[in-house]
């Protein structure tokens, strides 16, 4: 049976593999965080976001340590595996991710980002995950430094630039965090990625800056009709 939008996230998943050949990849991703879904129909609402013209699905994995909430496992990423073939975004934030991110390798994620506060041995969890042939993502809390991430632009497919403190969903975009998502890209021509506070006006600057993977979760979940608040994220005229 074919899933309506199902066209679109293989060609979210082809692009997702294909080697970039210089310049700055110019789509817009956007990817719903379930974290602000549903989960007594969590399939539905990831087959509600697929059909909503969703690219990727952002699954946003907190420990209680690093971050003071407690929200999923590897468990519900395998499982999703099973309902979806979007692209599986996990961003483990949790302390010493070295002795978790083999879960979620083998749970099917097509992206996995750590964040470097959280981690020292940071370079081996980065070659781990890219010898899988999953794309690898180093992630920065919004008061830390670009320069903390610096020598690891040439290693990762990712940086994830938080514009909300982690750890709770529906909170306001940090627009401070603007300067640095144009140092990353000055710097960087891959993925630049932001989460926290996403609407269709955050998305504007964030995108002008240089951000090209937008997570969104209230924002969208919330909608009336999600595939209208995807297509302003984007900045398509409805």
């Amino acid at each position: 049976m074919h899933i309506k939008g199902m066209d679109g996230v293989k060609q979210s998943k082809a692009n997702l593999n294909k080697e970039r050949k210089g310049g700055v990849k110019k789509d817009i991703i956007i990817a719903p965080s379930i974290l602000a879904a549903d989960f007594s129909k969590l399939a539905y609402e990831i087959k509600r976001a697929q059909n909503a013209g969703a690219d990727w699905i952002h699954i946003d994995v907190m420990d209680a340590h690093f971050v003071p909430n407690l929200t999923i496992g590897a468990t519900v990423v395998k499982d999703l595996r099973k309902v979806t073939d979007m692209v599986l975004d996990s961003h483990l934030m949790i302390e010493n991710p070295q002795d978790y991110v083999d879960d979620f390798l083998k749970a099917g994620s097509d992206v996995i980002t750590v964040h470097i506060e959280a981690v020292k041995n940071v370079k081996s969890i980065i070659k781990k995950i890219k010898s899988f042939n999953v794309k690898a993502g180093i992630s920065i809390k919004p008061k830390t430094p670009v320069s903390a991430i610096k020598d690891l632009l040439g290693m990762v497919d990712m940086v994830l630039i938080m514009t909300v403190e982690p750890g709770f969903g529906g909170q306001g975009f940090i627009k401070s965090v603007l300067p640095k998502i144009k140092q990353v890209r000055e710097r960087f021509s891959g993925y630049i990625q932001v989460d926290g506070g996403v609407n269709d006006v955050t998305a504007k600057e964030a995108i002008k800056a240089g951000a090209n993977v937008l997570v969104a979760g209230t924002y969208l979940f919330g909608a009336k009709d999600m595939a209208k608040a995807i297509k302003g994220l984007k900045g398509i005229k409805a």
